[in-house]
């Protein structure tokens, strides 16, 4: 059995193949090192699927949608013992999420989420005075807000390398540094891989996450973006000065969203997504790092925390997301091949549902048929992107429209109509916003 990925879907993906059938020969290809993509460079914020309960609704119905949100909630808590048990030091907190609004226009952004769950006999989210949102945030940039508190922040790079060592101890041949250049659709599969090596498997998994955009299969069905990150110095006088004490996970509700939280040593780690948006989804150098972007983030750092202007930042860095249409997974068999399955699209929300995913991903891989393989996130019908170069023209011209509407709204001014109307063909995000 063979992984392309050495992030927290396929290793996550990897134990548990051996949990099930230890008999099973597991080898993970990793072009960088386990974790040099989303994995160990995102914000460290495990959430569960609430957000997205009215987008699960649409695609699975009620009852499906029910189950797959307590698995992705249930997931956080499996993440905790499963640090506890192998001694994985990570600094989770169990914080919850505060989703919040920044500007009167982001108002009552998760009104449909609330109401779907509650419909659904689920009172998850809890809807908070303006007064607690701005004492919990540590800002008065925070005008209104819910929790959620299922949510969890964790330093994922410490946990993806401890997950590598458990992955190691059970059997798992890791292959790091070795980047896949090709692969053959017939069964066994021929892996091809840089310097000339060739891998041969019964079946593959692929687990690329941005870079499976690059597959002719899955090519319309992803898009990539980039998401950037500053981090501060340590500062947990100031922090305690402003009120922000707790452990929990922030965003707004912005369309691009800015996403933070602090650390156990007292830096602010604050990030904006989808800003960038390359041609015909290259991953250039460019998105691991853009100076522009990273003054960007840290100019919105600034403002919804003018209290830190004087903070430095002291480290910034950014990296691909890969994006679906609704920002939920897809899971699959690729051209419908049995013995090459995938599951991609993550859409900046994989640390706590990437150990659902991983469940779905070993019941196809090992040919199981159980609830896993059979949940309709299996092979399901995906909206599907428009080619180049109408994807990228159009993507820019949305993204600027986003810009241009959330900038009036943080500045008090009406946008345009142009802009407004431009700015609904904008994909779903991380929350499904009212």
């Amino acid at each position: 059995m063979a992984i392309v990925g050495g992030g927290f879907v396929g290793l996550w993906t990897a134990v548990r193949i051996k949990q099930r059938d230890p008999a099973t020969d597991v080898v993970v290809l990793e072009q960088d090192i386990c974790g040099g993509g989303a994995s160990g460079r995102n914000g460290g914020m495990a959430l569960s699927w609430w957000p997205k309960i009215a987008s699960l609704v649409d695609l699975c119905g009620e009852e499906e949608a029910l189950w797959l949100v307590r698995a992705s909630e249930a997931a956080i808590d499996e993440l905790q013992a499963f640090c506890k048990e192998h001694n994985i030091d990570c600094g989770l907190r169990h914080g919850g999420l505060l989703w919040t609004a920044t500007t009167p226009a982001q108002i009552d952004a998760w009104k449909s989420v609330v109401e779907t769950s509650e419909r659904l006999g689920a009172h998850v989210f809890q809807h908070l005075e303006p007064s607690e949102v701005a004492q919990r945030t540590g800002s008065a940039v925070h005008i209104d807000g819910i929790f959620d508190p299922q949510a969890a922040t964790l330093q994922p790079a410490a946990l993806v390398r401890g997950l590598r060592r458990v992955a190691i101890e059970l059997g798992v041949r890791i292959f790091e540094g070795t980047r896949m250049t090709s692969f053959g659709r017939e069964r066994p599969v021929a892996i091809q891989c840089e310097g000339g090596g060739v891998l041969t498997a019964e079946k593959l998994v692929v687990a690329m996450n941005a870079w499976a955009a690059g597959l002719p299969e899955l090519r319309r069905s992803l898009v990539v973006v980039s998401s950037d990150i500053v981090a501060t110095a340590p500062v947990p006088d100031r922090l305690a000065d402003i009120g922000w004490l707790g452990a929990e996970g922030i965003t707004d509700s912005q369309v691009m969203v800015n996403y933070y939280r602090t650390t156990p040593d007292g830096r602010v780690v604050f990030g904006k997504g989808t800003a960038g948006l390359p041609f015909a989804n290259r991953i250039g150098e460019d998105m691991d790092y853009s100076p522009q972007r990273s003054a960007s983030v840290s100019s919105e750092l600034r403002r919804s925390y003018p209290q830190l202007a004087g903070v430095p930042i002291e480290y910034g860095w950014g990296g691909p997301i890969d994006r679906t249409a609704n920002s939920l997974p897809i899971f699959g068999h690729l051209g419908g091949r049995s013995h090459i399955v995938y599951g991609v699209g993550w859409s900046g929300n994989g640390v706590g549902p990437s150990l659902v995913g991983s469940r779905i991903l070993a019941s196809l891989a090992l040919g199981l048929q159980d609830e896993w393989s059979q949940t309709r996130l299996v092979d399901r019908p995906h909206e599907r992107f428009p080619p180049e170069p109408i994807r990228y023209l159009g993507g820019q011209l949305v993204r600027r429209a986003v810009l241009s509407k959330e900038t009036a709204e943080i500045e008090g001014r009406s946008p345009g109509f142009l802009a407004s109307q431009l700015a609904k063909l904008a994909p779903a995000g991380l929350e499904d916003k009212s």
